[in-house]
């Protein structure tokens, strides 16, 4: 049999990862079609800083889309964003789909669509709008996230909201193992809600301004765990959601110099009870003492040294003439 004539005309806009699922879901589904991919353009990744193309434009490769890489569709508004624009306008979409694209979209592409702009964000909105909502909700300790499907306006993730779906965080979880839950949720979010804009079904939900949290930018200050005042748990989900960037760490004082030791992989124990900055063996594990339980370090690594678990770390040190417990320091103390 003939495949069934696509119904609705789609742009997508996205970048990592996190968006291929999306992608994927709408290449599909007969009802879409697929007209134009935008991502952004190839840049240099890693310590080669070798130029790499981004996952969306890869899966839309493979999959023969049309792939479109301007430089930039907000301000400065110069030649190349009126070129765009022109062709997006010139595409007639039904839908602009944004997962993750990295830029906020001027009003011009905005009121592109026939039916609008949708994005797709990983939480349950109105908490944590913003750069990096699943480590921040990790941070904060909350017990559950989501995805929401929503409306774009200019104001970053301000959108009135269409469907959500909820998903416990666990206190394993990582911001890895939640961000590939929350990815392949918002692939299954996309087709209902567009297709609920277009048959006058599905109602936007205004947010809340009153309970709006920005999730920020992640920076390398955060990536230091400061051992003398937060408690094992509030390190343990700092571990889980800062890898792998910026990562966890704390100094050690070795012979009166400073050592960063990488922390990987953690896990708290609330029972137990450790000087505070203090890291330590006991009962075969590897310890950092808090004012309130110890830090267990399941995978480390120091400066210049290869990844291990605890047991090769303390042989390491064994191999060096050094032994536990040692005290952290703080990076601002001259080595002596």
């Amino acid at each position: 049999m003939p495949e069934p004539s696509k119904k609705y005309r789609l742009v997508f806009m996205g970048t990592p990862e996190f968006s291929v699922p999306t992608l994927k879901a709408l290449y599909s589904d007969s009802r879409f079609e697929i007209c134009a991919v935008y991502t952004q353009p190839d840049r240099p990744v890693g310590r080669g800083m070798q130029v790499q193309q981004s996952p969306v434009k890869r899966t839309a490769l493979e999959m023969g889309l049309p792939v479109f890489q301007p430089e930039k569709l907000t301000l400065p508004f110069g030649v190349d964003q009126v070129l765009a624009i022109n062709h997006l306008r010139e595409l007639a979409p039904d839908f602009l789909v944004v997962v993750a694209y990295g830029q906020i979209l001027r009003k011009e592409v905005i009121d592109c669509p026939r039916f609008g702009c949708v994005n797709i964000h990983s939480s349950l909105l109105p908490r944590w709008r913003g750069a990096a909502p699943i480590q921040w909700a990790i941070l904060a300790g909350d017990q559950k996230t989501g995805v929401s499907t929503m409306k774009i306006v200019q104001k970053l993730d301000a959108g009135d909201v269409l469907l959500q779906a909820e998903t416990e965080i666990s206190k394993t979880d990582t911001a890895q193992s939640v961000h590939d839950r929350l990815a392949k949720m918002g692939s299954e979010l996309i087709v209902p809600t567009l297709l609920g804009l277009a048959e006058g079904s599905l109602q936007a939900q205004v947010q809340d301004e009153a309970k709006v949290t920005v999730a920020i930018k992640l920076s390398r200050e955060l990536e230091a765990l400061d051992v003398n005042s937060k408690s094992a748990s509030a390190l343990d989900r700092q571990v889980r959601a800062l890898n792998p960037w910026p990562g966890t760490s704390v100094y050690l004082d070795v012979n009166g110099k400073a050592e960063r030791l990488k922390i990987k992989r953690a896990s708290s124990h609330e029972g137990l009870s450790i000087e505070p900055g203090v890291l330590s063996e006991k009962m075969g594990m590897l310890l950092l003492g808090t004012p309130s339980g110890a830090l267990e370090v399941q995978v480390c690594q120091l400066d210049g040294k290869k990844e291990t678990d605890a047991a090769g770390f303390i042989n390491g040190l064994k191999g060096r003439g050094l032994s536990l417990p040692l005290k952290t320091r703080s990076t601002h103390e001259e080595n002596k």
